[in-house]
């Protein structure tokens, strides 16, 4: 969900004014999911790589972050909505991680959509994590194979992204689901996160219907 920042830059706003406008777009692109029969999103939200950002701003994610639990979790749980988390909570604080682990609890018989939100995630550290998680359990070397990999990762037993979404024109990939994105089909969008509406969402729809997915394969 990139170009938060920018977007507020344009209108002469701080940046923090970009973040709060990327959460309210944030329920309207989960309602088009829903009526467009989209059974997993997952939102890149703060990376590990965020906390060298200014100190004011991160602090201001993370209100950001529990405001949302507080406002939206009680329509996100009516919807049917269930609600995960990937990354690491240790470095948030003790009072946000009781949040969003008692977010989790609540919305996790919800099947209408499942929604990932990365929260000091990196693609990089989940894989170091799974691997450490394989040698905690005790797994000799010759049992390592990508299932038993993808079984450790954050994402467990969810199958692969079809389709990723970059907002803002960037051509970068930024530690994002690193193992998991390797056939992934992927959609630049050229306008900022916030302005990332139900349209620009059936663009790239549209589009990754219209791949030829291989694989690494010859059909």
């Amino acid at each position: 969900m990139d170009g938060n920042g920018r977007w507020a830059k344009q209108r002469g706003l701080p940046r923090l004014a970009g973040h709060r406008a990327g959460t309210e777009n944030l329920r309207r692109i989960l309602r088009a999911c829903v009526e467009l029969g989209i059974k997993i999103l997952t939102l890149y939200a703060f990376s590990t790589e965020n906390w060298g950002r200014p100190e004011a701003e991160v602090r201001g994610l993370m209100r950001i972050l529990e405001d949302v639990i507080d406002h939206e979790l009680p329509e996100l749980h009516k919807e049917g909505v269930q609600l995960r988390h990937l990354g690491d909570l240790s470095r948030i604080s003790k009072k946000l991680q009781t949040k969003v682990l008692n977010a989790v609890e609540m919305t996790r018989n919800n099947h209408q959509l499942i929604l990932n939100v990365a929260f000091n995630y990196g693609g990089r550290a989940e894989i170091i994590h799974a691997v450490q998680e394989i040698v905690r359990h005790g797994h000799p070397a010759e049992e390592i194979d990508e299932a038993l990999v993808s079984k450790y990762l954050y994402t467990g037993s969810l199958p692969d992204p079809d389709l990723i979404v970059r907002t803002s024109g960037e051509l970068r990939i930024s530690n994002f689901l690193l193992w998991q994105a390797a056939y992934a089909e992927y959609y630049i969008a050229p306008v900022f996160w916030p302005d990332f509406d139900k349209e620009e969402l059936c663009k790239a729809l549209r589009l990754f219907c219209q791949r030829d997915r291989r694989f690494g394969l010859v059909k």
